[in-house]
Formats: C-alpha cells, sequence, structure tokens
C-alpha cells in the first residue's frame, strides 16, 4: 500500500486509520501522534476505507452528556461505521471502570479479570456489553482483531473530565477510615498508548495506567486533609453528597463505590509493547486537581447556585424584616 509522506515523498503505509473522535484534547493528541508515525495514514471518517477504526467516543463520558447520547447508543453508531469503512480492525477506548469496586478483586487488576462493574453506574456496564459486542464480532472472522484499551482516572491542566474530577474529589474523604489506594493517568500518556495500540497491531484488552499508585494517606496528604473525624458512614455519605452536589457538579449516580474500594490496575501488558508513562501518579493528580473547584462548576451548576444564593438572600433578608417588624410591634406594645 503506497501514500505520500509529510515530505511529500512516496512512501509504504503499512495502514490506513480513521479516528472516530470527540472534540476533546484526547482526540487532537492521539491524532497528531498517529500523523507523525510514517507506517500511518490517516483518513477522514466521511470518506473513503480504512484498515482500522480508532474509536474516542463510547468512552467519553462528558462526550456523552454533551451530545445528549450514550455508550450504548455511540457502541452501535462504531459498528455501523466499522461496517461502512470495511474496517478489520478495531481499537477502542473503554476504561478500567469495567473492573467494578470489589473487595476480592486481587490488586492490581490484571486484563485476565473477569469485568463486574458496579450495577448502578450506568456508564460503565454500558461499556462492558460494547465491549461484549466487539468480542463477538471478532470472533465472526479470523481477519478481524479488536484491541480495548481500559485506561484509569486521566487527569491533566485544563484536560480532567467530570467523571474524573468527582473521582478525584472523593478520593481521600473516608473519614476515620483507611483509605484505598488510587491511581492517575495523564492524558498525555494515554494518548501515547492509544497510538502504541494501534501501531503494534495488537489484539486483545490492555489496561493503562503509571507504574504504582497513591496510598490513601498519601492522597489525603495532597489534597491538604491531615485530621480526621471518625463519623457514621451515612453522615459521610451525606457529606460527600452535598460536596460533590455544590462544588463538583452532579455526580453520576453509582460513582461512589469506586472511591471507598481499590481497583487499581496493571500495565505490564502495554508496556511489553513499548509504551512507558511519562507522568507519575502524584504529578498528575497535583496538575489535574490545581485550577478552583469553582473552575470545575458547569454552567448549569452554577446557574443553580446563583439561583440557590438569590432564593437564601431573599429568605434571609425577608427573615430579618420580620425579625424588625416583631421588635418594632413589641416595643410600641410596652410603649
Amino acid at each position: 500500500m503506497l501514500g505520500t509522506s509529510q515530505a511529500g515523498n512516496v512512501a509504504e503505509v503499512t495502514m490506513k486509520v480513521v479516528v472516530r473522535e470527540g472534540a476533546t484534547t484526547l482526540s487532537h493528541r492521539v491524532i497528531d501522534r498517529l500523523r507523525a508515525n510514517a507506517d500511518v495514514e490517516m483518513v477522514p471518517l466521511d470518506e473513503g476505507v480504512a484498515d482500522v477504526i480508532v474509536d474516542l467516543r463510547v468512552g467519553d463520558h462528558d462526550g456523552l452528556a454533551r451530545r445528549h447520547s450514550s455508550a450504548t447508543v455511540e457502541g452501535e453508531a462504531l459498528m455501523e461505521e466499522v461496517r461502512r469503512v470495511n474496517a478489520r480492525r478495531v481499537v477502542m477506548l473503554s476504561s478500567s471502570l469495567v473492573y467494578g469496586p470489589h473487595v476480592n478483586s486481587r490488586i492490581p487488576i490484571t486484563e485476565d479479570e473477569v469485568i463486574r462493574p458496579e450495577a448502578s453506574f450506568v456508564f460503565a456496564r454500558q461499556l462492558s456489553s460494547v465491549e461484549h459486542v466487539l468480542d463477538r464480532w471478532r470472533r465472526g472472522s479470523d481477519d478481524r482483531s479488536v484491541a480495548v484499551l481500559r485506561p484509569t482516572v486521566t487527569m491533566g491542566l485544563g484536560a480532567s473530565s467530570s467523571l474524573a474530577r468527582a473521582l478525584a474529589a472523593g478520593s481521600g474523604r473516608r473519614l476515620g477510615d483507611e483509605e484505598p489506594p488510587a491511581q492517575f493517568l495523564h492524558i498525555d500518556d494515554l494518548a501515547a498508548a492509544v497510538a502504541t495500540v494501534v501501531v503494534s497491531e495488537y489484539d486483545g484488552v490492555v489496561n493503562v495506567a503509571p507504574d504504582g499508585w497513591v496510598p490513601g494517606d498519601r492522597v489525603q496528604a495532597l489534597l491538604g486533609r491531615r485530621w480526621q473525624i471518625p463519623v457514621p458512614r451515612w453522615v459521610r455519605e451525606q457529606l460527600w453528597a452535598l460536596q460533590w452536589r455544590f462544588q463538583r457538579g452532579p455526580i453520576p449516580p453509582g460513582l461512589g463505590p469506586y472511591t471507598t474500594t481499590s481497583w487499581v490496575v496493571a500495565n505490564d501488558r502495554l508496556k511489553s509493547l513499548g509504551w512507558t508513562s511519562s507522568v507519575t501518579n502524584e504529578q498528575t493528580f497535583v496538575e489535574g486537581t490545581e485550577s478552583p473547584w469553582w473552575a470545575s462548576i458547569t454552567p448549569k451548576r452554577r446557574q443553580e447556585l446563583a439561583l440557590g444564593g438569590a432564593v437564601v438572600g431573599i429568605v434571609i433578608a425577608a427573615s430579618a424584616i420580620v425579625v424588625i417588624g416583631v421588635r418594632a410591634f413589641r416595643r410600641r406594645r410596652q410603649r
């Protein structure tokens, strides 16, 4: 297969690749890395055929919310695109959330672990369903292959999703309890992982995470929480709900268990493909959470807070008027 290099020379092209992207920082970085590879020819999504289709939409939680879509709907669209471009290979970005937060999981979790997403977390359940659909498609012909990337919590300066921010906000908050360890993957390392899997023609599941993890007490230190007050679990959960609602925007139902049980993953399989992490867990966490909490509030939540503040102001003003009126009335009666 022949193609034209960036220098204008005719070169051998190993594969034609089409990317189902979202308008995200990750998409741009993945495409830039693939374009820089001489063995890859990027094909526009709406024209031609391709050997490989790279999907970055199904696992894009914020993108799904913006489009009022779901992982299930995007999974169906992915399969339609696979048939349209006649791709024989699919690379899909999923999430390590599909493993679920279970106390009996072997830590770190490897790719051989059975996926058991939290039943109340719809997004993770839908991702696991799409993975099963792709696996059935792969087994339908010997010349098909599927690579599924399962990254841990992914963050970066100005590039942390609402889901990642919610998980980071939930870390280090188990007042009076031992904190589970956590992992934080830099968005640049995730982009490099996607490119590595595409170029290596890997077939199968691969976790994406930095080396090791951050102990729970260290997460607390990074968050500046150095003292704890033992409180009942139900009180703690109510405090979480209030803080997430008013500081980090709405938190998806079912995400809570992921902040109370360890689900850190192993990265040995990805490293065997030549990938290495360039940013540590702690560096990523600090970079991804250094913006003030009000900067991460969604526009809808800001409007709700503004309206809530106005209501509170009206209530306070009305209460003050009532108090003043009652005092004035009492003074008159005393005279």
